[in-house]
């Protein structure tokens, strides 16, 4: 375990922010199924990425990983036994390729760790029980066994529940020689996301139509054509450099695309209604003077939900955090683990079932926090440590490598003062 400790210290400068986890995964598990090579750029190696790279090639991808870049052949997907699927502790990789590693007649077993067999996959058995197709799990641990292949038809999915599974079914339908509907039964939540999916299809070659989010129609027997792809720098984590700029940090935050379809580009908006100034251009930066709180809706960008917390609990007057129950099941139950932590530190908030009631105060003092072994609330600490009057310690630092390997690297560039140890489980 890395403990690590910073004395309160403003950040400054510029910062590179890393390539979006999202548009990786999705452009991995693209040109894996194209028929031919693909070049993807501007990689960065999380475990989570990581962990779709070795799926795919599990599917039978063939995948040379280079410097911040991937070379990618698809010819013989699906042409060999999957066997063993270990999606570490990632979400996207275990219902990304649920059914995308059925999409052929295929025997597969699925592992992970952390909390990531705590996650549902209630969907995707109720589809292998309408299909006949066989599976085994165990409870609350990721040990999860499918045989057989899935047929193309008609699917109803709920909209409520996480996209990743409607994004899974995007990735396979199309290659099923049958023709499939995907129905949307009720409100579809984190839009964004499929926005990103069926963007990166589009540049695929795939074609799917989508009837207002609430019907997506698929042709079958359609075939993915490689192309070259420079992964864009992800919003998820420049949330944290543009909310820290909104409480008094002066970061220059480089590669965010104004135009990006990711759902998290939702923190900038979220700001300017708190009352930060975004100056948007090549640098992207964020003033905050007089922040007020306000009611945030957390449905659609679940992602950014614990570091605007830390904002809010220093913005005067209450702000409210809405729709947000999905973050109870994500790595660990950050509803629970960025109120609890940030309440240790000072800060004035009350729990709800899908919420936060956030009452902010003006300052936040410091000591000993948890990280629950969560890269998002181990980062949303260390930028609320910029505001606090003493010392922050924030155990299992070392968790940012889910999805930013070099954060406190960056940090610490940034002029954090940081003090690490290592210490016994």
């Amino acid at each position: 375990m890395k403990e690590i400790s910073i004395s309160p210290k403003k950040l400054s400068g510029d910062v590179n922010i890393p390539p979006s986890k999202s548009m990786a995964h999705r452009a991995v598990i693209c040109a894996s199924l194209s028929n031919g090579k693909s070049i993807i750029t501007n990689i960065d190696y999380s475990d989570d990425i990581i962990a779709t790279i070795n799926a795919m090639r599990a599917l039978g991808a063939d995948i040379i990983e280079e410097e911040r870049k991937l070379i990618i052949d698809g010819t013989n997907i699906f042409e060999k036994d999957a066997g063993i699927i270990d999606c570490n502790e990632s979400g996207s990789t275990l219902r990304f390729l649920v059914p995308l590693s059925i999409a052929r007649k295929n025997k597969v077993k699925f592992l992970g760790r952390g909390n990531l067999g705590k996650r549902p996959l209630t969907t995707f058995y109720n589809i292998f029980d309408k299909q006949e197709i066989k599976y085994s799990y165990k409870e609350d641990v990721l040990d999860l066994c499918i045989e057989g292949e899935l047929k193309g038809g008609e699917y109803k999915v709920e909209g409520n529940i996480s996209s990743q599974f409607i994004t899974g079914l995007l990735f396979t339908l199309p290659v099923l020689k049958e023709d499939s509907i995907i129905e949307i039964t009720t409100e579809l939540e984190s839009k964004g996301y499929i926005d990103l999916t069926l963007d990166m299809l589009n540049k695929f070659g795939i074609k799917i139509i989508n009837n207002d989010y609430k019907q997506f129609v698929i042709k079958g027997n359609q075939e993915y054509t490689p192309m070259n792809y420079r992964v864009e720098g992800d919003y998820s984590q420049g949330a944290f450099y543009l909310c820290a700029d909104a409480l008094g940090n002066k970061v220059k935050i480089k590669d965010l695309d104004l135009n990006s379809l990711q759902g998290d580009k939702e923190i900038i908006d979220i700001l300017e209604s708190l009352g930060a100034k975004v100056l948007k251009a090549e640098e992207i930066e964020v003033q905050g003077w007089e922040l007020v709180g306000t009611v945030i809706d957390g449905a659609q960008c679940p992602d950014v939900i614990p570091i605007t917390a830390v904002v809010c609990a220093l913005s005067k007057g209450k702000s409210r955090i809405i729709n947000a129950k999905r973050l109870r099941i994500k790595e660990c139950d950050r509803l629970k683990a960025i109120s609890t932590e940030l309440n240790k530190l000072g800060a004035n908030i009350i729990e709800e079932e899908d919420g936060l009631i956030i009452e902010g105060v003006d300052t936040l003092t410091g000591g000993k926090v948890h990280s629950w072994k969560d890269h998002r609330i181990a980062m949303s600490l260390a930028i609320a440590a910029t505001c606090c009057v003493e010392k922050v310690t924030i155990d299992y630092a070392e968790c940012v490598s889910k999805s930013y390997p070099n954060f406190w690297q960056d940090y610490e560039r940034l002029g954090g003062n940081i003090d690490e140890r290592i210490l016994g489980e």
